[in-house]
């Protein structure tokens, strides 16, 4: 009797000019072939633009992610050379039961992108960026485009998206999967706010554009949805005329709730277009630094800053006050020394078991104060803790689940560990499902970004009154469930 071929056994043996066990699914029977040099027939697979990979450096890169905590090993990865790649392969998966995830830059924390045994499709060159022009309202560019290149050639022709995440090398198609948050999205809303028009393949192999007007199920099921309906493979983004130069300051304090406060004011009044915040360790190890990042944008967005009038009834620590003007990109891009320095250093190798919640404005100082009392600097090693507030009347997008308050807080503890160190990894991911359960007893959500360990009930309650449609799309678009299993939604 012919032996039942695994999901693994589909994708196996793909590499050119080997002996491989492939799918006719004209016999519908499982063969022993041989591929070409190319690597592109193969029985049962459909032709493709660019390659299938089953080498062992290819699996094992896309069996770890920027987290370096779960490690899932695919049976294949796809390498697209076209669309026309992705609606194949998906097909192909969707019929005998593949799972799949598709992969941008791999900044994952958890194994989001991950899939044991089934096809990880890099999106990395589906990287085309459309025409701009003087005057465009918005730029079509492909799922794997990283944002510092939509913002090179947009400003170009001096636009820019409104929104950007503060490290600029993450891929389009990755932060439209979970929110894109920033220090404009006070004012400009989230990444995924400022989309007009979706690409994307669903789990069926259905190439489908999606608009709030056009597949408003499926747009709305995409963006933010964790890649639960649809692989994104295009977007269109809205862009703005951008600035030239910025003024960038940075304000000390030394008090939790005057520093929340200010923010609020701040974000409120919409006096600067960008407002960040950062808590650092002080010389007895406690977290009670707190510094406003704050920017304001230039001609001809907006007028020459004024010092005076920004910083007018702010209870910051004016000898500590720090100033600077910037070119826009400059400071878009201001973490590119810092990112370069830890990649030197190996440090960007290290586990990165990340904290993101989002939490609501009612609370924030209490809830802040008792998750930083339990924060130390080796905990958090060569981290980062931000906390910034963002505005829920610019938050439109469904799936992104914030507090219900006007004003949220994002708190993210930007941990750095060692990988080996296993014991304070499990440790870590222990105090962030603790910290999780404490901020979402007082209402607020999770920021599906970071390390925070969550099963099908946990996500059930995370999406509330929005879980059944995104259940319905899911059973809609990808009804055997192949996508992305690593989030663990269903």
């Amino acid at each position: 009797m012919p032996r039942t071929p695994s999901r693994r056994t589909a994708l196996q043996g793909l590499a050119a000019g080997v002996a491989v066990v492939g799918f006719d699914p004209f016999s519908r029977s499982w063969a022993t072939t041989t591929t070409r040099t190319t690597g592109r027939t193969l029985a049962g697979l459909p032709p493709l633009d660019g390659s299938v990979h089953t080498d062992d450096a290819s699996l094992a890169a896309d069996a770890d992610d920027f987290g370096h905590i779960v490690h899932r090993r695919p049976a294949a990865v796809l390498r697209p050379g076209s669309v026309r790649d992705v609606v194949a392969m998906v097909r192909f998966c969707n019929e005998h039961g593949v799972s799949v995830a598709p992969r941008g830059q791999g900044h994952a924390t958890q194994g989001q992108a991950q899939v044991d045994g089934g096809l990880v499709i890099e999106t990395t060159p589906l990287a085309s960026i459309g025409p701009v022009g003087p005057g465009s309202t918005t730029v079509t560019v492909g799922a794997g485009a990283r944002w510092s290149e939509v913002a090179r050639a947009t400003l170009a022709h001096g636009l820019t998206p409104p929104t950007f995440t503060d490290y600029l090398e993450l891929s389009v198609g990755g932060t439209l999967s979970v929110g894109g948050l920033g220090g404009q999205t006070h004012q400009q809303g989230a990444q995924v706010d400022n989309v007009t028009e979706l690409q994307v393949v669903t789990g069926a192999g259905d190439l489908v554009r999606c608009s709030p007007t056009r597949h408003r199920d499926l747009f709305h099921a995409v963006l933010a949805g964790l890649g639960q309906c649809a692989v994104i493979v295009g977007a269109t983004l809205r862009l703005v005329p951008a600035p030239v130069t910025v003024r960038h300051y940075l304000l000390p304090y030394d008090d939790l709730r005057t520093f929340l406060d200010d923010q609020r004011l701040l974000v409120q009044e919409g006096r600067f277009d960008y407002v960040e915040g950062q808590v650092s360790a002080d010389a007895d190890g406690a977290f009670r630094g707190y510094v406003i990042e704050a920017v304001a944008y230039g001609p001809p967005v907006g007028p020459a800053p004024d010092d005076t009038a920004l910083l007018r009834g702010l209870r910051h620590d004016p000898a500590g006050v720090q100033t600077s003007d910037l070119g826009y990109y400059d400071f878009l891009d201001r973490l590119a020394a810092s990112v370069a320095a830890l990649k030197e250093a190996g440090l960007w190798a290290f586990a990165h078991p990340w904290l993101n919640l989002l939490l609501p404005g009612r609370s924030a100082a209490t809830l802040a104060e008792s998750l930083l009392a339990d924060l130390t600097p080796a905990d958090l090693g060569p981290g980062v803790v931000l906390l910034y507030p963002v505005l829920r009347k610019n938050l439109h997008t469904p799936l992104l689940r914030t507090p219900d308050d006007p004003v949220s807080y994002l708190l993210a503890v930007l941990r750095t560990t060692a990988p080996d160190d296993t014991a304070t990894v499990d440790r870590l991911l222990a105090a962030n499902r603790a910290a999780y359960d404490t901020v979402h007893a007082a209402g607020g959500t999770h920021y599906p970004v970071g390390s925070v360990p969550f099963g099908a009930a946990d996500w059930r309650e995370h999406f509330g009154p929005v879980y059944r449609r995104l259940a319905t799309a899911r059973h809609t678009y990808d009804p055997r469930g192949i996508l992305v299993p690593g989030q663990g939604v269903f």
